[in-house]
């Protein structure tokens, strides 16, 4: 039974995580790389908690309970005695080798390795390992905390014992739907949601309509909760980009292949919500 928890990564993602298996009741600790990262990532997570309080999701001693049970540490050492550890950062295939790499020499040798990569394939992750059978894709959706779907993504390696035990772990131990996906860039969201985004971006490009028009259409016609260029700011632009290039690169088909308006929005540093200003503005 996994009780002790790792995370890599103290972004929106790795933070929403952790909040998810304290909530469950497990031991985390959150590793980032440096102590000023470890405090945005404290002050992330107490903001998220404190919003559930004010919204009446938790009371204050249950927000108090769930922050008791998370840590936050600069050094992959302090991951060592973990059942299960999370990789939950940037979607970068060199920063995740890396890290799946390093993970391999220092965690336990029964314990599970994931990663919540949108689109790199499970098994590129795992060739960095020592240990690829116990690496698999754990994939969460923003916010984590809310949203109930995670997507289970065995690579060609993976064990059978290590899939049993992640489809455990998260519909049992964390209470989320699962669903699980070929090791397949993109899986099985983002390999619809990506073109549905990048075509509304190329509708933008083309001045066929206005990022406004566009979502009011979806949500009102399509009874979406939000429309896409709404959804990929909410994304971020930046991650938009790389699951789209992932993808493309796997697949060459073009309508993977990020749009130039989306790339000039990346390159300007026009990322969505996180930066104040994406197809709209924060």
């Amino acid at each position: 039974m996994v009780q002790a928890v790792g995370i890599v990564g103290g972004g929106i993602m790795g933070c929403g995580i952790a909040e998810v298996a304290a909530r469950s009741g497990c031991d985390v600790v959150l590793r980032e790389v440096n102590q000023a990262l470890v405090g945005g990532s404290v002050r992330r997570l107490e903001s998220s908690l404190d919003t559930a309080v004010r919204k009446g999701k938790l009371t204050a001693q249950e927000r108090d309970d769930i922050r008791a049970r998370i840590r936050f540490t600069d050094s992959l050492d302090d991951l060592a005695d973990r059942d299960l550890v999370a990789e939950a950062v940037i979607e970068d295939e060199d920063t995740k080798t890396a890290i799946f790499s390093a993970l391999g020499k220092i965690v336990r040798p029964d314990a599970l390795i994931t990663s919540n990569t949108s689109s790199i394939p499970i098994m590129k992750l795992a060739a960095a390992t020592q240990r690829p059978e116990r690496v698999i894709g754990m994939h969460f959706f923003n916010p984590a905390p809310v949203l109930p779907l995670v997507e289970i993504i065995p690579c060609e390696l993976t064990s059978d014992e290590t899939l049993n035990r992640t489809r455990e772990f998260a519909q049992d131990r964390l209470g989320k739907t699962i669903i699980t996906a070929k090791d397949r860039a993109g899986f099985v969201v983002n390999a619809l949601l990506i073109p549905y985004l990048l075509a509304a971006i190329r509708m933008v490009d083309a001045g066929l309509s206005s990022a406004e028009e566009i979502d009011k259409a979806m949500v009102g016609g399509c009874a979406h909760p939000m429309g896409p260029l709404a959804l990929a700011d909410l994304i971020g632009l930046d991650t938009t980009v790389a699951v789209a290039e992932s993808m493309y690169a796997e697949t060459k088909e073009q309508l993977y292949a990020p749009p130039a308006l989306l790339l000039r929005k990346v390159e300007a540093g026009n990322l969505g919500r996180k930066s104040g200003r994406g197809f709209f503005t924060y």
